[in-house]
């Protein structure tokens, strides 16, 4: 007869393997345990993370948007004068997409979007201004966090009102086309005549721009609106009939 070993006494003359001490269940469950609490941790963080992008920053920009706002009121006071050509040039009114009115400030720098207002770009293609006889008045802002200025950017279609008010012009645009998604390399959009949209003929066009889909910055949602007429602002500066 063989001799007998103490794995051969463990698993009995059956030849069963011998059974997991109490031990090694305690081991195992110790690692389930960790693993669990280090997986509930790291969703606690993203939630954290994901709550400070899409909320947090939205408050704190609209803070400074208020009060950069708020600034560029009080420069407004005396009622309508001189153009104001400061940093903030004035503010876009877009019904179809919010009722909330957005400064307009210079320059596309994300740090200046972050600040829960749109830009005007001053590269790659300079923008025309509003008040310029012809060109493309092109702007840029966020749409998810730090305010998403043109969240509901896709809610506008053909013929929709955008205005823009400066400290003594109402400019009223209509919207004439939109493109849902291209490049974000893609300039021509920013042209002054933009043929992209369908334009052949200088005008007095304006550009709207932002990420698309949301909460990615990997294509750009473009719309166009060309002027329709103007009006001057008076001293309690009623809104045209598309603000009413």
């Amino acid at each position: 007869m063989a001799a007998t070993t103490e794995q051969d006494e463990q698993s009995g003359a059956s030849g069963r393997p011998p059974r997991r001490t109490g031990r090694g269940r305690g081991r195992v469950a110790a690692t389930v345990t960790v693993l669990g609490e280090l997986l509930i941790t790291a969703g606690v963080v993203l939630a954290l993370f994901v709550a400070y992008s899409l909320w947090w920053t939205n408050v704190l920009a609209d803070r400074e948007a208020a009060r950069q706002g708020g600034e560029v009121r009080d420069r407004w006071a005396g009622g309508p004068g001189e153009l104001d050509t400061e940093d903030g040039i004035g503010f876009l009114h877009v019904p179809a997409m919010s009722g909330d009115e957005i400064l307009v400030t210079g320059g596309t720098d994300p740090k200046k979007l972050n600040n829960g207002v749109a830009g005007y770009y001053k590269d790659p293609v300079k923008s025309a201004m509003p008040w310029d006889d012809k060109g493309n008045f092109s702007l840029a802002a966020h749409r998810d966090g730090h305010g998403a200025k043109f969240h509901n950017i896709h809610k506008l279609d053909e013929g929709d009102a955008v205005v823009f008010e400066s400290r003594d012009t109402w400019y009223v645009y209509r919207v004439y086309a939109k493109l849902p998604e291209t490049s974000k390399y893609n300039v021509d959009v920013l042209d002054p005549v933009p043929e992209e949209s369908g334009k052949k003929k200088a005008g007095r066009y304006l550009t709207l721009t932002t990420c698309t889909p949301v909460y990615t910055s990997t294509y750009r949602y473009i719309v166009w609106a060309e002027l329709q007429r103007t009006e001057k602002v008076d001293n309690e500066r009623t809104p045209p009939k598309e603000l009413r």
